[in-house]
């Protein structure tokens, strides 16, 4: 997509015309369509209040009569003629006809909002834009880019269990089930117990008996097995009147409505206060599955199985927009803060690294006098400092004669405005 911002007053090229007509086409669609969906919900309320009832005078648009007095109104009448053509109705109900006014300045408020958001839409398009000093014209092309899950993007289940990709592996050395299949996914069990959100257990619990009961399905339906499936179904649900209307379906019902549980059976519970454990335990022996919904994982790389039986099934987990390529940042020098002269933060203002409390208190229990005293001045925010230390670079010597930070100034300053008369005394 490319979008074309051309300054006030200079005539748009041929380009910029082209893109400027497609997007007015595709507003005015936009506002026809809004405008037809509201008509056509207006002309359904109207049809509710008016159809059988009789028209008290006539309605006219300039001398052409629409409905004639004493008229009885059906669908058809009111079909033929437009909405905004039966402002002036009256009928024999008065109540009825208030109602029947309200509705239509409803729909006169709906429709004009709608032209005016139109209205403002196009203005940009005849005013041109504003551009910064310099610009005569301004091109954006929008691409599209396919992000692929990478080492350090972050993911989220829906516990609050978060954490960042740490390792990709190929699929062959994933561990893998008895029957061959691979995991998609491991995740660490120290994740669990301090943190106390038991609900992603119960999920995965809940998740591998769907998944087991919808395979089951999936094979009875392949098999065409209608008898089996209907006691399956009704295992299942275990609810009479589920149950009952799965004995009255027919065959092809029957197959329709199993069609729905292929990928598995749907579920809905709260994690405190919800599914009991005896309830989820029958559900994984219905699926033939462990009760524990523990298993044997075979090592992907070695062939081996794992010592301790691990807990596998079925759960969602969500890439959060936290992609490791957009936080990816290195700075030599930089931009530095007006006032304290130290670097800005952050990767948006191409900032540096914070050394904070707690990292200057590391450093100090390392005894790294002399690396932390060029952290908080030639490298932070001593002017004098950094200069020197660039001529002697130049030179060839590389020794480091820090002086006074800025901060340090700032700070004099700011107890100077409190009335407290701070001034730096030298040795002799």
């Amino acid at each position: 997509d490319a979008k074309v911002f051309s300054r006030r007053g200079i005539e748009k090229d041929d380009r910029a015309r082209l893109i400027e007509n497609e997007e007015i086409a595709a507003l005015k669609k936009d506002r026809d369509d809004e405008l037809f969906v509201i008509e056509d919900v207006v002309r359904e309320q109207l049809g509710k209040l008016l159809v059988g009832k009789k028209c008290k005078s006539p309605l006219k648009k300039g001398k052409k009569v629409l409905i004639t007095k004493g008229s009885k109104i059906d669908s058809n009448i009111l079909a033929r003629i437009p909405v905004a053509h039966l402002e002036g109705i009256v009928l024999s109900d008065s109540k009825l006809t208030e109602k029947v006014h309200d509705v239509l300045e409803q729909y006169r408020e709906q429709r004009e909002l709608c032209r005016a958001v139109f209205e403002q839409q196009m203005s940009r398009y005849e005013k041109g834009d504003d551009l910064l000093p310099g610009v005569i014209k301004m091109v954006k092309v929008y691409v599209a880019m396919k992000r692929k899950l990478s080492v350090g993007d972050k993911m989220a289940g829906r516990h609050g269990n978060k954490g960042v990709v740490s390792r990709i592996l190929p699929q062959e050395d994933l561990p893998y089930f008895e029957d061959g299949t691979t995991v998609d996914m491991v995740l660490n069990p120290l994740g669990v117990p301090s943190r106390m959100n038991v609900g992603q257990i119960l999920e995965v619990h809940l998740g591998y008996a769907a998944k087991g009961l919808g395979d089951q399905i999936n094979t009875l339906l392949e098999e065409q097995k209608f008898k089996n499936l209907r006691d399956k179904m009704k295992r299942i649900f275990n609810d009479s009147s589920v149950n009952d209307m799965i004995d009255n379906m027919i065959d092809k019902e029957l197959y329709d409505f199993a069609d729905n549980y292929r990928e598995g059976v749907h579920m809905a519970t709260p994690v405190f206060d919800g599914a009991k454990e005896d309830e989820i335990k029958t559900l994984l022996s219905e699926a033939e599955l462990s009760t524990s919904a523990q298993t044997t994982l075979y090592d992907g790389r070695t062939g081996e199985p794992f010592k301790e039986k691990i807990t596998v099934g079925t759960m969602y987990m969500l890439k959060l927009h936290h992609l490791v390529d957009d936080k990816i940042h290195a700075r030599s020098i930089g931009p530095y803060s007006l006032v304290t002269q130290q670097p800005l933060g952050g990767k948006a203002q191409f900032g540096g690294q914070r050394l904070g409390e707690m990292e200057v208190w590391a450093m100090e229990a390392y005894g790294a006098a002399y690396a932390l005293q060029e952290f908080l001045t030639v490298k932070s925010d001593d002017m004098a400092g950094r200069t020197r230390m660039y001529e002697k670079i130049v030179k060839g010597q590389n020794v480091l004669e820090p002086g006074i930070p800025e901060s340090f100034k700032v700070l004099t300053k700011e107890l100077q405005s409190l009335g407290l008369d701070v001034t730096l005394m030298e040795k002799d």
